[in-house]
């Protein structure tokens, strides 16, 4: 007999999960509790609690969590410009530490010896869960079914369900969505079936919050963006919530075919693994985050930044957003940003976004009389360079005369 009275479950109401929850109850003979986090993946929620109910669920959490997700954990990573390898842009990788986080902390209000989760043994996510998990509760119990059980394909899933009368959409028992699909205010991605094959070319269709810039339209659009800290608080002059900001950057992008991706990444558990995303809100914001840096920001901070942020990338990708390192990194980050205010105008074109001004009327490095290539009137001596070359230099010619000597 298990010593799990009651269980807390990630749950979405999808076949994987409300498979899980009836398996939970089954095998451990627990309570089960459902939290379903709307990080705004535009589906409708509600489902998920009369399925809950169904299979006799009291303890039922819908947490509207967009505000909290956006500013406290995708602004403060675009504020260290984060990429991983080069070009992902972290959609999946930065919602799990606050699922982990609201996991446990509904655990502490309804007094639930373990959670659950239903990421598979063969992804990153599992890993993000449980790390996060274990930082902020280092003693909590741990469910992973994935890591259980024998339902190892679709059809044991569905086989499951009809046995134990779990309701099953048309969709699934037609063969399902051709992708494995993960939505939030950042970003969509999708995975499996036809993109399993890294060189056959996602299908137009697939794509759901962008046009093809094929289709974009012939006109470019401007956009305004206010910054203050590193955070973008207003659009075309209008001052928004967080979450209503990449809303309408998602949006807006979409419409010009912003942010579509084809990556292959490394996971963390150890498989190269293809998969297709559209980030269009994010990608605007990375690309005007930079433009108001590069004029606020001080150059060697800057390339401090950018010797760093591979790092932070990493450490969230891999799931140690709630470590120290990623915490002492945040410090560093947020502390550079504090001059990091004024704001950017973009041109969004046909997939691109490109930076066509930028200004801070207070924190501005950049002096106009310095830079100018007409007479500066003093302000810079010329001469000056001269020194600085040959001191700079020196070590390079002292090598180069020991080389001709011993030729």
């Amino acid at each position: 007999m298990s010593d799990i009275k009651k269980a807390v479950l990630a749950y979405s109401g999808g076949l994987d999960t409300s498979v899980i929850l009836k398996w939970l109850q089954d095998t451990y003979q627990c309570e089960v509790v459902t939290f379903t986090a709307d990080l705004g993946q535009g589906e409708e929620l509600e489902p998920a609690r009369e399925k809950a109910k169904k299979f006799g669920v009291n303890e039922i959490y819908i947490d509207d969590l967009r505000e909290e997700f956006v500013r406290d954990f995708v602004f403060p990573m675009f504020r260290a410009n984060t990429v991983y390898e080069g070009e992902y842009l972290l959609g999946t990788s930065i919602a799990r530490p606050l699922i982990a986080k609201r996991l446990i902390e509904i655990a502490k209000e309804t007094k639930a010896d373990a959670i659950s989760h239903g990421a598979t043994g063969k992804g990153n996510d599992q890993v993000r869960f449980e790390l996060g998990a274990y930082a902020l509760n280092p003693n909590i119990q741990i469910i992973a079914p994935w890591r259980e059980w024998d339902l190892l394909s679709r059809e044991k899933l569905l086989a499951y369900a009809e046995q134990h009368g779990i309701p099953v959409d048309m969709k699934h028992k037609q063969g399902g969505s051709p992708y494995s699909m993960d939505a939030n205010l950042l970003h969509i991605s999708y995975e499996g079936r036809h993109l399993e094959n890294p060189a056959a070319e996602a299908e137009e269709d697939m794509w759901r919050w962008t046009v093809s810039p094929e289709k974009a339209p012939d006109a470019a659009e401007y956009l305004d963006i206010e910054f203050k800290h590193g955070d973008i608080v207003a659009l075309n002059g209008k001052a928004m919530k967080a979450y209503e900001i990449l809303a309408e950057l998602n949006r807006i992008g979409g419409k010009h075919g912003v942010g579509r991706l084809d990556l292959v990444e490394n996971r963390y558990v150890g498989m190269k693994s293809r998969g297709c995303y559209e980030t269009p809100g994010g990608t605007i914001l990375l690309k005007a985050h930079r433009a108001i840096e590069s004029i606020t920001l001080d150059r060697e901070v800057a390339h401090l930044k950018d010797d760093l942020m591979p790092r932070y990338a990493s450490l969230i990708y891999n799931g140690y957003w709630w470590s120290p390192e990623r915490i002492a990194l945040q410090t560093l980050i947020d502390h550079t940003q504090a001059t990091v205010n004024g704001w950017v105008r973009v041109k969004l074109y046909k997939g691109n976004v490109i930076v066509v001004g930028r200004d801070s009327q207070t924190d501005s490095l950049f002096d106009s009389t310095i830079a100018t290539f007409e007479d500066d009137k003093g302000a810079y001596d010329q001469k000056d360079a001269g020194g600085f070359i040959k001191l700079n230099a020196l070590r390079m010619r002292i090598a180069a005369n020991l080389h001709q000597r011993k030729k």
